[in-house]
């Protein structure tokens, strides 16, 4: 839509549909929660992070008193109170969240300015999150929620519903900003991109984040995006253009990028002194606080000076309140800090389709008999299309997985079944994948994103760890339960960007559940608990499994889920335990062949069944671990480490590991077949254990 029409105006009779007294106080005890920080708790140790709004604050307060659809959501950043306040927010929450007290946005786990607003009656607060532009994509992903919401399930309570994301200056630089700004305009979402432009990214100028330092005058030409540039200093500007823009998006249904300049009149943080900025532009940036600007242009038109005063009485009072209140918040008991990491019996307050009264189906892990051999390809397409047709909350995304059908070729046909809205492609990036998926869990669908490969996943790590880490940084007031399909390893040969396993990364990331099936059996159970569950799950598909006549299974069934963290023992004996997950069961089953050995086949590595391998070992007393991952720090070395521990007494041999070496997986098929353990060198290795 090009450059907006709307120029700053500068009449002076303020909006009357505007609560202007309520401005005021939120103003004012914005500008007291700050001074309160800065001159008292900082000093006296009782906050450890403080990031100041002043200058930002009444371009928010603005803001956030024009989001008043019950759906409407919005992220910030670390310098965002001023719209929580506006909000809803207790300051109690604030200043205790702040101090990192109990209760509150975190229960003390998280920074205190790192907000979180769940509010079921009102416009509420995405988790944000300490990475600076880690909030676009999950905004983006909330927003494609809405128009499923309106347009798809026909719920006439999202019709005018929006989506706002914060972002200061330096963000419009990060790949988030740019990733969410084309979900944005190729899908025409309704969503609102809040960019509170203070000229600098800590000490470095905005310059150095977008050309010339303004994004808006940069953007003016792109399509399906509305840009409006103004004055975040000005109230008539701020509150007509905020308006505005919040209207244009409930109206149009369309993008909207709205560029505010205002000044930061304090440092990035507490312990920044700005001696980067010149005397003169420090007064410069003073010479437009916005609080002045604001009585001169309220007081007497709107409020008198005595109805002024007594509104910054008020505000020192409602501030000193909140005080009282946080510090009589004790400190989180220390033995609960390690709940919430999953989802454990108390529901979230937002986030996923459980939130919404869904009940499961009922399951069994016994399978069907009579059903079709199929190959593992099949299992996952038939589990995922059984579930989607039950479920209008489930949607799959990514690259090439619609009218292709993936290049694995695990989504074949489902897109002319369910449609574009249901099954749809992406762009290419990886962070919008993930990200948009975290979205659209929060408001409640069953995001079902595809990683291509991966390696792949390289550059959404940070939405990933963002996502496993939110039940247990907001203390489960939020849980974001997405499944993340994601193929890997080697398949006829190898490199460096397509074979990669590397599980261990993903286990090492609190929050995910990581199911790594070999077969199309327990691909199809572990899935279907996964998409009916309440966690995030990596969901990965070993590509030389995919087709693998050794992996292919009959159906098990509508009904057929399985338990996470529930290992099967492939073949039983009484020398030796053989431990191992994906591509390596049909090897080590082979290698077994004709010996008595236990073979255990994980299925779950987050969580592993630690029983049934301690169980095993303390009966056969010797242990081999087979991965296709690197060695060091693979995950085998976490059961290693947890047999040496709980089952030292019980070995008759040493704990042995056999995995690949420290290196990417090689393309040429000779060098990968040396490379990955081969079921003769797995003989070897068990061999050598039931002789030592």
């Amino acid at each position: 839509m090009g450059q907006a029409a709307l120029k700053p105006d500068r009449r002076n009779a303020p909006d009357e549909s505007i609560d202007w007294k309520r401005v005021v106080h939120l103003m004012l005890l914005s500008r007291e929660l700050d001074e309160m920080e800065e001159t008292r708790l900082v000093p006296e140790k009782k906050i450890l992070y403080q990031f100041s709004a002043r200058g930002h604050d009444l371009a928010q307060v603005l803001l956030g008193l024009n989001l008043t659809e019950r759906h409407d959501a919005a992220c910030g950043y670390y310098r965002s109170r001023p719209l929580l306040l506006s909000l809803g927010v207790d300051p109690a929450d604030a200043l205790g969240s702040a101090m990192a007290r109990g209760g509150g946005y975190s229960d003390g786990r998280d920074i205190g300015v790192v907000f979180n607003y769940p509010n079921p009656h009102g416009a509420s607060a995405l988790p944000m999150c300490g990475g600076v532009g880690s909030q676009y994509t999950p905004t983006a992903g909330w927003a494609q929620a809405i128009t499923y919401f309106s347009k798809h399930l026909k719920d006439r309570n999202y019709d005018r519903a929006i989506a706002v994301v914060l972002g200061g200056d330096g963000s419009v630089a990060s790949n988030g900003f740019w990733s969410a700004l084309t979900v944005a305009t190729t899908q025409e979402l309704p969503m609102l991109f809040y960019i509170e432009d203070n000229d600098f990214g800590i000490s470095v100028p905005g310059s150095f984040q977008t050309p010339d330092g303004n994004i808006a005058a940069n953007l003016a030409a792109w399509k399906n995006l509305t840009v409006i540039d103004g004055d975040g200093c000005n109230p008539e500007e701020a509150a007509r253009l905020t308006k505005g823009a919040v209207e244009l998006i409930r109206d149009e249904r369309m993008p909207v990028l709205l560029h505010l300049k205002v000044p930061r009149l304090e440092g990035h943080s507490f312990q920044d002194t700005q001696t980067y900025k010149s005397e003169e532009l420090v007064k410069s940036e003073w010479a437009r606080d916005p609080l002045p600007r604001l009585k001169d242009y309220l007081v007497p038109a709107v409020v008198s000076e005595e109805e002024w005063n007594e509104a910054a009485k008020s505000a020192k009072a409602a501030a000193e309140q909140a005080l009282v209140e946080a510090e009589s918040r004790p400190v989180a008991d220390p033995e609960t800090v390690t709940r919430n990491v999953f989802f454990e019996g108390p529901m979230q307050a937002m986030g996923g389709q459980h939130c919404a009264g869904y009940e499961p189906p009922e399951t069994t892990d016994t399978p069907e008999s009579g059903g079709q051999r199929i190959n593992m390809a099949t299992a996952i397409r038939h589990t995922l299309d059984r579930e989607m047709s039950i479920n209008e909350r489930v949607v799959l995304f990514g690259e090439d997985i619609g009218a292709k059908g993936g290049v694995h070729g695990v989504t074949l046909g489902l897109q002319e079944k369910y449609g574009d809205a249901r099954i749809f492609d992406t762009s290419l990036s990886e962070e919008g994948i993930v990200g948009r998926a975290v979205g659209m869990a929060l408001a409640g669908l069953v995001p079902v994103p595809e990683i291509q490969f991966r390696k792949y996943a390289e550059p959404a790590i940070e939405q990933i760890n963002d996502c496993g880490t939110m039940r247990w940084r907001t203390n489960n007031r939020f849980a974001a339960p997405i499944v993340l399909r994601m193929p890997g390893g080697f398949f006829k040969c190898g490199d460096p960007w397509h074979s990669q396993t590397n599980e261990v990364a993903f286990v090492h990331q609190p929050g995910w559940r990581v199911a790594v099936p070999s077969n199309a059996e327990d691909a199809v159970g572990l899935l279907r608990t996964a998409l009916r569950g309440n966690d995030p799950v990596i969901f990965f598909e070993h590509r030389a499994m995919l087709d693998h006549p050794w992996a292919r299974r009959p159906y098990p069934g509508d009904a057929f889920a399985l338990p996470f963290g529930k290992a099967k023992f492939t073949r039983q004996g009484k020398d030796i335990t053989v431990v191992c997950w994906g591509a390596m069961v049909p090897r080590c089953e082979e290698a077994a062949d004709g010996l008595s050995a236990d073979v255990i086949d994980l299925r779950t590595l987050m969580p592993w069944d630690k029983e049934a391998v301690l169980s095993s070992v303390r009966r056969t007393r010797r242990c081999l671990i087979v991965h296709e991952d690197l060695g060091t720090a693979g995950f085998g070395a976490e059961i290693a480490a947890t047999v040496a521990d709980e089952a030292f007494i019980d070995l008759d041999a040493p704990v042995s590991r056999l995995t690949m070496p420290d290196i990417p997986s090689p393309h040429n098929p000779v060098l990968l077949d040396w490379a990955v353990p081969s079921t003769e060198r797995i003989r070897q290795k068990i061999t050598d254990l039931l002789e030592y």
